[in-house]
């Protein structure tokens, strides 16, 4: 059965209360999801630049290995030709182990002089490591302190939002797809979140700007959805205005 626009509008209506009230409780929470994201990606970038830190120092502590292996080697060979010189025939190859020994003796001075840069490296990433660990903890805490701020809050409203979401749930099916989508971006587009709004005190209740008394009264009728001229959001109705009866003047006694 096709429901009325009067069906429709409250259908909407309804949606939009449960929207501005989960609104509510998100907006409790401020800033604070958005910084625990932002200190959770901060901390996640020292996390890969410690890893990063760590896989340099390493790869320098396996550069002094393989230099000090290739010294040891050096040395062994120096032995050998030391032991060799000892023996020559002429000064031919005499010369020939000469060069030897200074090629050996020079790879060795290349070698103490590399470890000595990469003992310095290491050094500075250590340093670096050290301070990036303190920033890192540091900053830890504050998303601890966040997060649990944040859980606070949220567990507060649990219950109220749980509940909100399954009422939303329902009132989703009860709105017909095209109005839904709609609404959804007329929300998106609205500051307050609010797409569908009363007529209150004669102007629109999500603009302010004056609705005309002819527009108003087919806003009652509900025989038609209306828009504010202004500013697109549905009006779902017309509140009407409650007059407070003016207290009646007590009556002075009169002079005798």
């Amino acid at each position: 059965m096709e429901s009325t626009v009067a069906q429709k509008l409250e259908a909407i209506h309804n949606l939009q209360l449960i929207d501005s009230r989960l609104d509510s409780i998100i907006k409790v929470r401020g800033a604070l999801p958005e910084e625990v994201q932002d200190l959770e990606d901060e901390i996640a970038g020292y996390e890969t630049r410690l890893e990063k830190f760590n896989s340099e120092i390493q790869s320098f502590e396996d550069e002094i290995k393989a230099l000090k292996d290739s010294i040891k080697e050096s040395e062994k060979l120096i032995k050998k030709y030391q032991d060799q010189q000892m023996n020559v025939r002429n000064n031919r190859e005499y010369d020939a182990i000469t060069k030897e020994l200074e090629l050996q003796d020079l790879e060795i001075q290349v070698a103490k002089k590399k470890i000595g840069e990469a003992g310095f490296k290491i050094d500075q990433k250590k340093k670096d490591l050290e301070e990036l660990t303190d920033v890192m903890k540091d900053r830890q805490k504050d998303l601890d302190l966040k997060n649990e701020e944040l859980s606070t809050i949220i567990s507060e409203s649990e219950n109220e939002e749980s509940k909100l979401n399954n009422d939303r749930d329902k009132a989703v099916k009860k709105v017909e797809e095209r109005l839904l989508k709609s609404y959804t971006k007329i929300r998106a587009n609205a500051k307050n979140g609010l797409a569908v709004v009363m007529v209150k005190r004669g102007a629109c209740g999500g603009c302010f700007n004056t609705v005309p008394p002819q527009r108003q009264a087919d806003i009652r009728e509900k025989k038609k959805l209306i828009v504010c001229e202004h500013c697109g959001r549905i009006l779902a109705g017309v509140e009407d205005e409650i007059v407070e009866e003016p207290t009646p003047k007590r009556k002075r006694a009169s002079k005798s």
